[in-house]
């Protein structure tokens, strides 16, 4: 599906449920709204634990299902620009949503924005970048995102999710 607004491309597509596969490509859209980008494409897969672990096996050698993974598309000449491809597993979003007892489509979102800027070449594995890329979930998230969680915080606020 290719979304139109104010004359920029912003192509999102999306492979999995519709019920979630709308919110995925509304939230991917409004981030990349946020952060100014257009003539750019995004793919998005909403899986299962089973196939998120195969590629996390796979990619990143650790075999164990995750929430996100991101895949950066090699850059290609012309028309738009392939940002990549976020894997989300659907089972840890209500799973980790329910143990935060934030929603179902609060968790989505964060994944959602966390991957993306992983795919703009944001990371989290020093503790500057991580700053940076807190600041960068900040932004999208209106509220702090799952670096912020990882580097200490163990329940978001109520008020981060909505």
């Amino acid at each position: 599906m290719t979304l139109k607004y104010s004359g920029l491309v912003r192509r999102i597509e999306v492979t999995g449920p519709t019920r979630e596969g709308a919110l995925a490509r509304a939230a991917v859209h409004r981030y990349l709204v946020r952060l100014r980008l257009d003539r750019v494409a995004v793919s998005i897969v909403l899986c299962s634990d089973a196939a998120i672990r195969r590629l996390n096996a796979r990619h990143r050698g650790v075999d164990a299902a995750t929430d996100v993974l991101s895949f950066p598309a090699a850059s290609v000449p012309g028309g738009l620009r392939q940002l990549g491809d976020l894997v989300v597993s659907l089972p840890t979003t209500r799973r980790r949503a329910r143990e935060l007892g934030v929603s179902f489509e609060a968790e989505l979102r964060l994944y959602l924005a966390h991957g993306l800027l992983h795919l703009l070449g944001h990371d989290h594995a020093k503790p500057r970048d991580a700053s940076r890329m807190a600041a960068a979930e900040r932004t999208l998230l209106a509220a702090p995102g799952l670096v912020t969680r990882s580097l200490g915080a163990t329940r978001p606020s109520r008020s981060r999710r909505r």
